[in-house]
């Protein structure tokens, strides 16, 4: 047909392609042609003509990756930025295009009175379809989980050009050789999900497996009302204290008076990054807890009642707790977290290096042997993040090229100390193109042959995602 023929003649002028080859990682690729498609069959033919012609084809969307893994390097750019409908919103599903950005399809959720729970740091910037390749997660993950469990159906086309629709529930096909292996016991993002269900296996393939087109989610009720607590401690032992009588009790009754919905970290570095933006930050902290309590049936004099009595009793610098009842609160507490990424963006422009981070996760009896590892990073760093999961991002700042092989040779170390602890090398980043050496780290040989051969079943001329995960077999 003359709509399939001109569809597929990709734009190749290198001023429009340039803004398509690089994501946050910062790694830069190149590419022969961009294609946007604006509808199912468009990609599915799209898919077809690269695998019948042996073209790589690169998944693009947002470029929110901190992994490089919407980074072509060569073949042709697929972006799923024209497939942004919202098709339904409804009391317990709704449904959108995978290139819808996911914090817009969230607010129109809201609106409602609903909420689809996943919360990745880029919501704002990120698509749909990417967060479930990627199995995103965020803050919110110590009380929702990563998005697996919150999406029921896709729309994908497999790297043959195949559409297929997948519910929740639905069986493996018994001729798939899905790989047989057992994940850490942490929240983890890395390799394929060892499924029984069909639709796990597209959740966190990162774009090797297939192209989400279309997704439902599942929602829940909105909270009427968020508290927001920023307690600052003298030490990280009066922190970590905090956090595990807050994670014990978040576990324990999820609708309890201490019932976190997330609990972020703070390192003194943090701190002192933010106090050079904003006068929040009292001089004696050198650790704080930044965390969410949705307002439950012991209504709010009964959360603040229950927290204030664990910071006093932990020992927390109570009086300078700041504690969002409205909108002025929370902007307060906003200005004081987007200090640190400001901060460390500031640092790499001023170092002239990239940063080198971490995305590890440990179980919980090795979350201080971490910490403690963590702290002895040989240059400039700051550590922050998910410590309700045993989950923090060391951001390694380098200032030279010596330096910034120090700060690999370390992460490496760092990668191979968290998988002798029961840990994996991604907890929600991703392999991606830059961290395959870490997969090979947290995956036996046989293991990620099995990897392979579950792709090389799927995309027979292996052009999907070329260089994700693993790298493009030289032949067979």
């Amino acid at each position: 047909m003359p709509w399939i023929a001109a569809m597929i003649e990709p734009v190749t002028d290198p001023s429009v392609i340039e803004g398509y080859l690089t994501d946050a990682s910062n790694v830069r690729g190149h590419a022969d042609g961009l294609l946007r498609p604006t509808s199912t069959e468009e990609v599915a033919a799209i898919v077809r003509h690269c695998q019948d012609n042996d073209i790589a084809l690169t998944v693009t969307a947002q470029r929110t990756s901190t992994t490089a893994g919407p980074v072509p390097f060569g073949g042709w750019l697929l972006s799923m930025e024209r497939m942004s409908t919202i098709e339904h919103i409804g009391p317990d599903h709704a449904t959108a295009q995978g290139g819808v950005i996911l914090g817009q399809f969230q607010a129109e959720i809201e609106r409602t009175g609903r909420l689809f729970p996943p919360d990745p740091t880029s919501r704002h910037e990120c698509s749909l379809g990417a967060a479930i390749a990627c199995n995103a997660s965020g803050a919110r993950s110590f009380r929702y989980g990563p998005t697996r469990p919150w999406i029921e159906a896709i729309e994908v086309v497999l790297p043959t050009g195949q559409v297929m629709n997948v519910e929740r529930g639905d069986p493996v096909p018994p001729d798939w050789p899905v790989p047989s292996w057992v994940e850490p016991s942490v929240k983890t993002a890395a390799g394929y999900f060892p499924a029984t269900d069909l639709l796990d296996l597209f959740i966190g393939q990162e774009g090797t497996l297939g192209i989400i087109t279309k997704a439902r989610v599942k929602l829940v009720a909105l909270p009427e009302q968020v508290l927001g607590v920023l307690a600052f401690f003298k030490d990280r032992q009066t922190a970590v204290t905090a956090m595990m009588r807050l994670r014990d009790s978040g576990r324990a009754n999820a609708a309890g008076a201490l019932s976190p919905r997330c609990i972020e970290y703070l390192d003194h570095h943090c701190l002192d990054l933010c106090r050079q933006r904003v006068d929040d930050v009292p001089d004696p902290a050198r650790a704080a807890l930044f965390c969410e309590q949705e307002v439950e049936s012991v209504g709010e004099e009964g959360h603040l009642e229950a927290w204030w009595e664990l910071l006093e009793d932990v020992g927390a610098l109570a009086d300078d707790t700041i504690v969002t009842t409205d909108d002025i609160g929370r902007a307060k507490l906003h200005a004081l977290r987007h200090a640190v990424p400001a901060g460390v963006n500031e640092r790499v422009v001023a170092n002239g290096m990239p940063k080198v981070g971490t995305d590890l996760a440990v179980p919980d009896d090795s979350l201080l042997t971490m910490m403690d590892a963590y702290e002895a990073a040989p240059v400039e760093h700051v550590l922050f993040g998910h410590i309700g999961d045993n989950h923090l991002h060391l951001n390694l700042l380098p200032t030279n090229d010596a330096e910034l092989q120090i700060c690999r040779d370390f992460y490496k170390d760092l990668a191979d100390k968290a998988v002798r602890l029961g840990g994996t090398v991604s907890a929600e980043h991703g392999i991606g193109k830059i961290k395959k050496q870490a997969l090979a780290v947290l995956l036996d040989a046989r293991t990620l042959q099995e990897f392979r051969r579950l792709k090389r079943f799927m995309d027979p001329a292996w052009i999907l995602g070329r260089g994700t995960l693993f790298d493009h077999p030289k032949s067979g």
